[in-house]
């Protein structure tokens, strides 16, 4: 199935009309309708970018080895 990505603006009247398809005349066609977002220009895929100041040991284990219940 090929996909087309085509933006359009809803009129008053709440239709949408879509202009010079590249489908012959007759095809069946499904139509998904998507409100685009456009203010969101930053992806928010590293909220915590930037928020580590500084790394004390990062390799150090959190607790001792023989606090390790799974150890005993």
């Amino acid at each position: 199935m090929e996909a087309v990505r085509i933006e359009a603006k809803v009129q008053s009247n709440g239709r949408v009309v879509l202009n010079d398809l590249p489908f012959e005349e007759g095809r069946d066609v499904e139509i998904i309708v998507l409100e685009t977002h456009r203010k969101q220009t930053e992806p928010k895929s590293n909220p915590l970018k930037g928020s580590v100041l500084k790394y004390d040991d990062p390799f150090e284990p959190a607790c001792p080895p023989e606090d390790w219940e799974a150890l005993r």
